[in-house]
């Protein structure tokens, strides 16, 4: 979704070095010019000698991103400016239908919050009861909540929380509404960008100087969220996203078994698309979420069985079988025109298409049921938003609350009779 997490341009910025098309032969140039690619939040390039493209962005960064003070809203509806005072909630909190249980389906939005030191309690519990409603009325029966901590470079061995980090006590606040509106609940830091100068730095290829020590950074850093995560009975906490160029590292099995002994509950890890697709995931986790932003190669007007089959030509590249194992994390399109070839762009701002993003869910929604993977959240809602609340135009595209149509497509989502992946084994 979002900095996004790797595809995140205002919300997630990404990555890479410019084309060299020069050297490249005419008839790939020719493809790469004739494409409005645009992978994620990122552009694809072909790097020399292989025929497999790789991430990069065109578009200069907004003057702050995602896990900085955003200038537009990440999603959901009104722009997160300096939100009023909610007015106090009337009623009970509505509850989840059919709570999740395990082999049911994760049906869930992710809630994207970068907090200020100054809300009180109140606000907090005020704003988790609003979007809890939101959540429930959609039909999800789970909820992540993915919010910013900082480092001060790309070889900085620094990690710490920041300006738009929760309090550990806000995050435990905002865990127990959801937990008491039913609510599965994940708790998801993800590395800000804001200062690994994008768009050749993003969080995925980060070189720490001292890995170990930047181990040490994180799980210090980690510790009082795993800590609120396990008093307010989080289902999943994730230790990490898009962190392309650390996986692998002999850091994690050390970070993940001290995580294990503050969290009782699942540890997982979130890639990004490229990197699942494209080999092996070495993060020592039993759980593996997918930020995902494949492009699809079709006109607007698309049918929705197009975009299905698009969708599962990525997926058979790891693997042709069912995917039980796998939830996807991150998911979403801008409902605008040409976003099926970038469903993860958050810098452009073409005519809006509403029925774009509408059919890209119906399609996510289907492959998740044929491929009977573990469930998908919607990017993305942020805390400060007014749900309710039509996008603004000067907002992101991404935003789907407010947008019928797409609200439409998530409940009967979110309301069908898929049983889940079950406990069959999974690639």
């Amino acid at each position: 979704m979002r900095n996004r997490e790797p595809l995140v341009k205002n919300e997630k910025t990404k990555r890479s070095k410019v084309p060299l098309l020069a050297i490249l032969p005419v008839t790939v140039t020719s493809l790469v010019i004739g494409l409005p690619f645009v992978v994620g939040d990122h552009p694809l390039r072909w790097r020399p000698g292989s025929v497999k493209p790789v991430l990069v962005l065109h578009d200069p960064p907004p003057a702050k991103g995602r896990g900085g003070d955003t200038v537009v809203a990440a999603g959901g509806g009104a722009a997160a400016e300096e939100p009023a005072e909610p007015a106090e909630p009337t009623g009970p909190l509505p509850k989840v239908d059919r709570p999740w249980k395990a082999g049911m389906p994760e049906w869930g939005v992710q809630i994207f919050w970068e907090d200020k030191k100054e809300r009180s309690d109140a606000y907090v519990e005020k704003k988790a009861r609003e979007q809890a409603a939101y959540l429930v009325g959609l039909k999800a029966n789970s909820v992540s909540v993915s919010f910013p901590f900082y480092t001060e470079g790309r070889t900085s061995t620094k990690l710490a929380a920041g300006k738009g980090t929760p309090t550990p006590a806000h995050l435990e606040t905002v865990l127990r509404v959801f937990h008491d509106a039913g609510l599965r609940t994940t708790v998801r830091p993800t590395l800000d960008e804001a200062v690994l100068v994008p768009p050749k730095g993003w969080r995925g290829n980060i070189e720490p100087a001292d890995k170990e020590a930047w181990f040490d950074a994180y799980e210090a850093m980690l510790g009082p969220y795993l800590d609120a995560a396990q008093r307010q009975q989080a289902a999943t906490f994730v230790i990490g996203t898009e962190l392309n160029s650390m996986e692998g590292d002999p850091g994690w099995k050390t970070l993940i078994a001290a995580a294990g002994k503050r969290f009782k509950g699942e540890v997982s890890y979130d890639a990004n698309w490229d990197n699942y697709v494209g080999g092996r995931i070495a993060v020592p986790v039993k759980r593996l979420g997918v930020d995902a932003y494949f492009p699809v190669m079709v006109p607007d007007d698309a049918p929705v069985d197009r975009l299905v089959d698009g969708w599962n030509a990525w997926l058979d590249k790891k693997s042709k079988d069912a995917l039980p194992r796998i939830v996807l994390s991150e998911a979403g399109i801008s409902a605008m025109d040409g976003a099926y070839r970038a469903p993860g762009d958050f810098y452009a701002k073409r005519k809006a298409n509403p029925a774009v993003q509408a059919n890209w869910y119906k399609a996510v929604c289907e492959v998740v049921r044929e491929r009977r993977m573990a469930g998908v959240y919607w990017w993305s809602v942020t805390f400060d938003s007014d749900p309710k609340a039509a996008p603004k135009e000067e907002g992101s595209r991404l935003d789907f609350a407010g947008r019928p149509d797409t609200e439409r497509e998530i409940r009967t989502c979110f309301g069908s009779d898929y049983a889940g992946p079950g406990t069959d084994s999974a690639p």
